[in-house]
């Protein structure tokens, strides 16, 4: 009886299984499988480049090289296409974990490469750090059968109010990647800023690249990486922005524009007057662009904007008036929808398709063209009722550059308010479209647009744990979709973004007691070394210390930050860290070794501009 009990008490206590999206069905067994030096990966005919893809995912963390062979009687990954399961889609996979084998299998590579993400999620969180010291790896035994609920699982980067840096570009694809979706849209072109080099035209970057100063408060170019998108089996949309939002391409050709005056890139927020004007030389050059573009990005995709297009300088305009009469329109709108058809016509000679914001509904819908429904749902019930393709990505649920919390001390956004749980309640169809028309949904995305997002933290903080929720939107059937259940397991997934060094929004719950802070007037300008006394920390393992500011005229600088007990360093992190008006790097990790009483945290810190700052010290164990 007492075993039974203990048996009984072992099986109560089982960590749960987390992985994020849900998939959509989990039967957990017996047992468990072990990853250690032993373990091989079998790759059959087709699986080789996935089966590598697996053991340069398990490497980093394990230290394991695990070779790939052809066949093994036991503890193995087999990897395999089975063309028999094509109910599951190009997208689906089929997974079992047995005690002595791990049985992936799918009818194409995509599915392989996310049941690969499946499996690193069943193991425990740190396999996302660095090399861990452990002889083995531990996967409980399941059955998985999954595949997606939509084709279109995305995230929108905008590169121009605020440019982000390669390698962060390369760290959210990652971030894609595990949560199984598939388009990263990117936003390329704007008033403040033109992103993408163009070859033919060398002034969009040399001279359209280039703001003088951007606002503080409120109101180069890069070729990109296709590969690596294409290798996580993410599809990279460019965005070219068309006809509106066009002020720094005019102000670097302004025979685009319709004034002929010589603009500035626009240092300014907001929806802008210049636009493209309508001649066919303007025309010519934006197909121009539109051909690099092509031979950079091979999306079936290619976004052409076509939001907050003003029509003031067309009506002032005399040229575009008689262009209007020459085309035989009647108004501005259908101008614009002349525009878009053009491109549209360009696109589809191109073997590509057109996709645009919802206004490229006004004036009539290009024959081939895709809506992107931002203002609400109705732009995108309209497209799908009249036979378009539709991506869902309301302002409502999907911007991820809308405040998250109404409490105070959240960093400045741009407005709205888009809490995590109404990321997570959000249903692409619409109620009001029939099932026909509702396959014309290919599913939804998250924008996170840069207006107030300078650095790729705030990037980071303002997009996660939303774009986690927006996962289980986009690829949980909408019956296994569950608050509760997300939520109880969102903590465990957390910890796997801890281990990714991602800059994500804490969940909110009881305010974390600082165990130091700093007031104003007791750090100048010039650098000084401070110490606090650290709380006891009851093992080993990684630690967290968060700098934050609360208050004053000046941020806070911090330069390193280190954990000294008995009077030696245990842990140090060295990087240039921000507090203040915005927060920027200023979570600083440490590996401890063991238990520690008595330690202190020693941090050289400067308040930048003067000596009016505030703020607290928080530790938590990742």
């Amino acid at each position: 009886m007492v075993v039974l009990a203990a048996l009984g008490l072992v099986a109560m206590i089982q960590e749960p299984i987390v992985i994020v999206p849900q998939p959509e069905s989990l039967k957990r067994m017996e047992g468990k499988f072990v990853v250690d030096r032993s373990t091989v990966i079998v790759s059959g005919a087709g699986a080789e480049a996935k089966a590598k893809q697996l053991a340069e995912f398990l490497r980093p963390a394990t230290g394991f090289e695990l070779p790939i062979r052809e066949r093994a009687e036991a503890n193995a990954f087999d990897v395999a296409l089975d063309a028999k399961l094509t109910q599951l889609g190009s997208e689906g996979y089929r997974l079992v974990v047995e005690p002595k084998r791990v049985i992936l299998r799918a009818a194409e590579p995509a599915g392989l490469f996310y049941g690969i993400q499946t499996i690193r999620q069943l193991l425990p969180a740190d396999v996302f750090s660095a090399t861990q010291v452990r002889a083995e790896w531990a996967i409980p035994c399941v059955e998985i059968q999954d595949k997606p609920r939509f084709q279109w699982r995305g995230l929108m980067m905008d590169s121009c109010r605020y440019f982000m840096p390669l390698d962060f570009v390369k760290k959210t694809l990652d971030l894609l990647a595990l949560h199984k979706m598939n388009v990263f849209h990117w936003h390329l072109t704007e008033d403040q800023g033109w992103r993408l080099e163009i070859k033919k035209y060398p002034k969009l970057t040399e001279v359209g690249a280039w703001r003088k100063h951007s606002l503080v408060g409120h109101y180069n170019e890069n070729r990109g990486n296709p590969k690596y998108a294409a290798e996580r089996h993410i599809t990279v949309v460019p965005e070219i922005e068309m006809p509106g939002h066009a002020q720094a391409a005019i102000a670097a050709y302004p025979e685009l524009g319709n004034t002929g005056r010589q603009l500035e890139v626009s240092t300014m927020w907001g929806v802008h007057t210049h636009v493209f004007n309508v001649e066919e030389t303007t025309i010519k050059f934006l197909q121009d662009v539109l051909t690099e573009v092509l031979d950079i990005f091979p999306s079936k995709f290619i976004h052409i904007g076509g939001d907050e297009c003003p029509k003031d300088e067309w009506k002032a305009s005399p040229r575009a008036q008689a262009r209007m009469k020459e085309l035989g329109l009647k108004d501005e709108h259908e101008l614009q929808s002349w525009f878009v058809k053009r491109m549209d016509t360009f696109l589809d000679q191109h073997g590509r398709r057109l996709i645009g914001w919802d206004e490229i509904l006004e004036g009539g819908l290009a024959p081939g063209a895709t809506v992107m429904s931002w203002r609400g749902t109705q732009g995108g019930i309209a497209a799908a009722q009249s036979g378009h393709d539709v991506v869902m990505s309301p302002t409502s649920h999907c911007y991820l550059d809308f405040y998250q919390s109404k409490a105070p001390g959240e960093p400045l956004a741009i407005g709205g308010f888009t809490p995590l749980d109404k990321v997570y309640g959000f249903e692409p169809v619409p109620k009001e479209l029939s099932a026909d028309r509702a396959k014309h949904i290919l599913g939804a995305q998250g924008n996170v647009w840069t207006e107030y997002i300078p650095t790729p933290e705030k990037f980071e903080y303002m997009a996660f744990p939303r774009a986690s929720a927006l996962s289980e939107v986009v690829w949980t059937p909408a019956t296994g979709k569950d608050l509760g259940r997300f939520m109880a397991g969102l903590p465990v997934h957390l910890k796997r973004l801890d281990h990714l060094r991602v800059n994500y929004r804490r969940l909110d719950g009881p305010a974390e007691a600082p165990f130091g802070e700093w007031k104003s007037g007791e750090v100048g300008e010039t650098p000084v070394v401070r110490e606090w006394p650290l709380p006891e920390i009851p093992g080993a393992g990684e630690y967290a210390v968060t700098f934050s500011y609360s208050g004053g005229d000046h941020r806070l600088d911090i330069s390193w930050a280190e954990i000294v007990a008995e009077g030696k360093v245990v842990a140090r992190d060295e990087h240039e860290g921000v507090t203040g008006g915005f927060d920027r790097a200023n979570v600083y990790r440490f590996k401890v070794p063991g238990p520690l009483k008595g330690a202190v945290l020693r941090a050289r810190v400067r308040a930048d501009g003067g000596s009016d700052s505030n703020g607290g010290l928080t530790l938590h164990r990742l």
